[in-house]
């Protein structure tokens, strides 16, 4: 048991200590946020630290996204973080407890690839293939790892901070011609 009274990450069940207490080496830095616990597993321990959550009873996964820090390498992460230019962000509720827990995970721009967590969290399908679709993010042992919003020809990914803007007129259906 932590100093809050969960338990240590190392035995693959969530740590909800805030941040105060002795984690372990096998557990990731958590951070305490007025809307919930933040924890910061590697990339290695994303899908262990999601499923232990999930046998604590977090029942859903809210919300996973992509998010391009190009601009922000020198962002403040908890020790131990090292800031990478992507990171997969999952929000998961405990509706039965009332908690809320934020799984923030650093991916690299040079292989972004991080775990699926369509297993644990099958409604998670559509928002790996958004983030993969928008940011180039792999989500490896995805069942169907395709495009969903842009066509498939589709060169680059458009929410990247890198990505060209304006490379594509945009054409309205019953817009007046030129003035």
């Amino acid at each position: 048991m932590t100093a809050g009274g969960g338990t240590s990450l190392a035995d693959g069940a969530p740590a909800a200590d805030r941040g105060d207490a002795d984690r372990g080496d096998a557990s990731p830095p958590t951070a305490a946020r007025p809307t919930g616990e933040v924890v910061f597993p590697t990339r290695e321990q994303y899908a262990a630290v999601v499923g232990g959550y999930r046998s604590a009873g977090f029942e859903m996964c809210a919300d996973l996204c992509g998010v391009d820090y190009l601009a922000h390498p020198g962002r403040r992460l908890p020790e131990g973080v090292r800031p990478e230019r992507f990171e997969v962000v999952a929000n998961l509720l405990s509706l039965s407890q009332a908690r809320r827990v934020r799984v923030r995970v650093q991916v690299p721009e040079a292989d972004a690839v991080v775990a699926s967590l369509f297993d644990v969290y099958p409604g998670v399908e559509a928002m790996e293939r958004e983030a993969f679709d928008l940011f180039g993010i792999v989500f490896e042992g995805h069942p169907d790892m395709t495009r969903i919003l842009m066509p498939e020809d589709w060169e680059g990914h458009p929410l990247r901070k890198d990505y060209g803007v304006g490379r594509v007129p945009v054409q309205f259906k019953g817009a007046p011609g030129p003035r």
